[in-house]
């Protein structure tokens, strides 16, 4: 009898039902008390757990156990270990200690470190973060772990999210107990990042190199149709995407992860999955974990999951939506507004802190999400623009200004809502509209940071926002700590007003696609950091620096490091699709030309053989139009070539290589594209080397 799904959902989890279950009582409550309040864990409680752990693994047919963590590499790594521990009498037993459960020792030098580490300096360590479940996948009981090196610098991105979690998390507690809520003992931010994919047919996925190597194509004609007539987005599932998206949703579930919204996203051969959301380091780990298994599951049905920000040209790219919030351990949402807004100056303080920290550190905020591939995303009309601006929608606008200008809010903005038709129910409308073209917009009780690509770790966005937020309220604490509980009410407007007056221009809830926003945003003093070397310098910035330092999050050499491995994960990206391209231009696309001129010439010498006198016109316009796109690819071919190799010959200085890659090799491609692209629409589709734009968005 197949499972229900509350059976199913989280099976392959050691979560707190299981370690209620095999742990003794006091080493339970140890546990959770780590859990739940960041205490040190002791070796006896390592122990326990460890036994638990194994006991359960091997129960649901687990042999191996590897430490889970995440380089600096875009993708998530392991090293596997068996249970196996022989007894001397050519036998063995199933063993894992507490010691084996606590600490890891991967290669660090093979990861990585921007210099933190040179090739001969080998150790690192994993080490267990008890906040984030361990589970079963593939017969192997998976430890999720931070990673750092010999010396303890953090090499990977779930330490510095955790340091990010416990320093936002102490400045909350102290501005709450300061504004009188004392029975808030401690606070975490949540994610919920909702995952935007493409789905295309596997045998044809396999002809394409540029799909194969750089995860988007570098080449093809616009089909005939793509997304203009709006018909895909929330259309019906067809039964290939449904059935995958059905098998999607079980293994999902069995690791715990609650996927809970699928849909058809705007472009053809577009999805999307969204979860419920979760505290944020392990809502990372649950993104990472679905986009591997998202993979797995097309490979599954003969299809293959692309995840790249924008894999065809002329349709809409894909991104990821991180919704972040803060919630209390007494369960309050510090976001939620509640009934009126106005009045709740709990719900106050904390949004005009996350209004000042975006502002002040939006220059991070891009850099956080900065890639070769969301280079492509950013600013075009399918995905907020490069400058980063927040919207609250109006009634919340409004609460503000009233704040601002000292006058008394009236709320005009609940209205309930009538269709027209009597058989459909009245309701009562939200109080703002959403702004889809805004990158940091207010959603009811969250903000949605919508300019992530696809590809992207959640983690780097959060540690931003998280430190960044903290930075805040930690001034606010440091203005309100020593006011008499009489003034309190008038310091915090106070604030708050000061606030307000000097962080409004980063508020705007206009289109965020025009011109006139552009030109606005300026005069405004906002960043427009277009391109990633345009944005990553930004991230060693002294204000940047002095944030991160200050708050133990990184040391500047961490900073340092990250900067170094961003900028040549950046060239070293677009080196290879300039070299992919290259070789599909000189070995397929300009073969093909060849061919086709071959056959057309043939033809023309057919019908002139029967016909003397008979027009060859059209053969012959067409061999001369395919011939000089030859020889432009071919000319364009070596301008590629020469100044690929002259960019990647400036790799000692990172930001120097990394600019000539963006303004000169990018460049390059398109040239080289619009050729080959003008070609295809010419060849018929049987003499070209690889399957066309139609075939790939429209097969499944």
């Amino acid at each position: 009898m197949a499972q229900s799904i509350p059976e199913m959902y989280g099976s392959l989890v050691f979560n707190d039902k299981v370690m209620r279950s095999k742990l003794p009582k006091d080493m339970y409550k140890a546990l959770k008390k780590t859990i739940e309040n960041g205490t040190h864990l002791e070796l006896d409680v390592a122990n326990s757990v460890a036994v638990a752990m194994k006991e359960w693994a091997t129960e649901n047919g687990a042999t191996h156990y590897t430490h889970w963590f995440q380089p600096m590499t875009n993708v998530t790594a392991e090293k596997h270990d068996s249970f196996i521990s022989p007894t001397g009498d050519g036998q063995v037993i199933m063993d894992f200690s507490g010691k084996e459960l606590v600490k890891g020792e991967p290669d660090a030098s093979s990861f990585p470190s921007g210099g933190l580490r040179a090739t001969f300096e080998a150790r690192g360590y994993t080490a267990w973060d008890p906040t984030s479940p361990a589970f079963i996948k593939d017969k192997t009981l998976y430890i999720p772990t931070a990673f750092c090196s010999y010396s303890g610098e953090a090499l990977d991105k779930k330490t510095p999210l955790l340091r990010s979690m416990d320093v936002l998390n102490k400045e909350a507690v102290r501005i709450l107990h300061i504004l009188g809520n004392k029975e808030v003992r401690h606070i975490n931010t949540t994610v919920g990042p909702e995952q935007e994919y493409f789905l295309v047919d596997k045998d044809l996925y396999k002809k394409r190199k540029d799909l194969i190597f750089c995860g988007r194509t570098l080449l093809g004609a616009s089909a005939p149709k793509g997304q203009e007539m709006e018909d895909h987005y929330f259309g019906a599932l067809k039964p290939r995407v449904a059935a995958y998206m059905h098998d999607l949703d079980e293994e999902l579930w069995k690791l715990g992860i609650p996927a809970k919204t699928k849909h058809n996203e705007v472009a053809p051969a577009q999805h999307e999955l969204a979860p419920v959301f979760d505290t944020t380091n392990v809502a990372v780990d649950h993104n990472q974990l679905t986009m591997e298994i998202m993979k797995k599951v097309a490979d599954k049905h003969n299809m293959v999951c692309l995840l790249h920000e924008k894999p065809f040209e002329g349709i809409n790219g894909s991104g990821k939506h991180n919704n972040w919030s803060m919630s209390t351990d007494t369960g309050v949402n510090l976001l939620d507004p509640g009934k009126t807004p106005a009045e709740n100056t709990q719900f106050l303080v904390f949004l005009v802190a996350v209004i000042k920290a975006v502002d002040d550190y939006a220059d991070l905020l891009r850099v956080s999400v900065a890639s070769a591939g969301n280079d492509h995303r950013l600013g075009a009309n399918e995905a907020p623009p490069a400058i980063v601006s927040i919207f609250l929608g109006d009634e919340l606008t409004d609460v503000l200004k009233s704040i601002e200008n000292d006058t008394f809010f009236s709320n005009k903005h609940a209205v309930q809502m009538d269709i027209g038709a009597k058989v459909l129910p009245h309701f009562i409308k939200d109080t703002t509209d959403r702004n889809r073209t805004s990158p940091f917009a207010f959603t009811g009780n969250k903000f949605e940071f919508r300019m992530l690509g696809s590809a992207a770790s959640v983690a780097n966005p959060n540690i931003v926002l998280n430190t960044a937020v903290a930075e805040v309220l930690a001034e606010f604490s440091a203005a309100l700590k020593d006011v008499p509980e009489e003034e309190m009410e008038s310091a915090v407007h106070a604030l708050l007003k000061k606030t307000i007056e000097e962080h409004k221009r980063i508020i705007f809830n206009g289109n965020g696609y025009t011109d006139e926003w552009v030109e606005e945003a300026e005069k405004r003093g906002l960043y427009n950091l277009k391109t990633t070397p345009d944005a990553l310098p930004h991230f060693i910035a002294e204000k940047n620096i002095e944030l991160f330092t200050k708050h133990g999050i990184f040391t500047k050499e961490e900073l340092f490091s990250r900067y170094e491995i961003w900028l040549e994960n950046y060239y070293k990206t677009i080196n290879i699709e300039s070299n992919t391209l290259a070789e599909m231009i000189q070995k397929q696309v300009i073969p093909s030309v060849y061919t086709y001129v071959e056959k057309l010439a043939d033809t023309a010498a057919a019908k002139k053989s029967v016909v003397a006198d008979i027009s060859v016109a059209s053969e012959a316009a067409l061999i001369s139009k395919l011939s000089t796109l030859a020889d432009t690819m071919a000319k364009d071919l070596e301008t590629l070539k020469a100044d690929t190799a002259k960019a990647l010959a400036s790799s000692d200085d990172v930001l120097a290589c990394s600019k000539a890659y963006q303004g000169t090799v990018l460049e390059d491609m398109e040239a080289l594209r619009k050729s080959a692209d003008e070609a295809e629409a010419l060849i018929p589709d049987e003499l070209l080397p690889y399957p066309t734009y139609d075939e790939l968005l429209f097969s499944i």
